[in-house]
């Protein structure tokens, strides 16, 4: 790391922070809360994978049964009110925040590699766009995701006392992560675009006295060579 140009540490350090930041909105069920103002709220809160429900009843009365605690989402118990649970918008919110949490654990292994590789290394330049281009396509998803859940999240048309439910701050979370991957993405493009011009120019700038027998070009003279 003691080698690395200035670009790709803050390249790195915006990673991190995006990494932490959208791993714990992946994980935590605080998407969206009720704001505690109801006294007998149905809804409690609800995550990416997890929801939780304090007395919530089917909806169309088709079943007498009533849900309480938290659960996992997909829940067998949870498939007679997956209408009302897994609407399109939500399950397009889950599916893009998984494009980017995939993203990011696959920049952690790429990290790795760009810590450990020398930046003289001819795989380098390669590397840095291939881990900037995964952190910039986790961001993109990012967006949409979040951009979907926050208008449509909080909405009268999902959840119950819909007028009781805030935003919560893993979705918050979930926000600043995405914003973050973008820096980072874009200095690690900034950086392989850097270190390709510099090659190249190490190349044309090279003594060609320092090129071996097999590096230097002989004109073709078009004759033969008498013997």
């Amino acid at each position: 790391m003691i080698n690395k140009s200035k670009t790709g540490l803050f390249a790195l350090g915006f990673y991190c922070f995006a990494s932490l930041f959208t791993l714990l909105a992946f994980v935590c069920p605080y998407w969206l809360v009720t704001d505690g103002k109801l006294k007998n709220p149905k809804f409690i809160k609800i995550g990416l994978w997890e929801v939780c429900f304090n007395g919530f009843e089917e909806v169309h009365h088709w079943y007498d049964t009533v849900f309480t605690g938290c659960w996992w989402i997909f829940e067998e118990e949870y498939y007679i009110i997956h209408d009302i649970l897994l609407p399109g918008f939500f399950i397009a919110t889950q599916f893009f925040f998984t494009i980017t949490m995939t993203c990011v654990l696959a920049a952690i292994f790429l990290t790795y590699l760009y810590l450990k590789k020398d930046k003289d290394d001819e795989h380098y330049v390669t590397l840095l766009l291939t881990l900037g281009t995964v952190l910039v396509i986790g961001g993109f998803s990012g967006i949409i995701s979040v951009v979907t859940f926050g208008a449509r999240g909080d909405g009268r048309d999902w959840m119950p006392n819909w007028e009781h439910n805030d935003l919560g701050w893993a979705y918050a979370f979930g926000v600043i992560g995405v914003i973050f991957l973008f820096p980072s993405g874009i200095l690690y493009l900034i950086e392989a675009r850097v270190r390709k011009y510099k090659r190249l120019h190490e190349m044309q700038s090279r003594d060609p006295s320092s090129y071996t027998m097999h590096e230097r070009k002989v004109p073709y003279t078009g004759g033969h060579t008498d013997i």
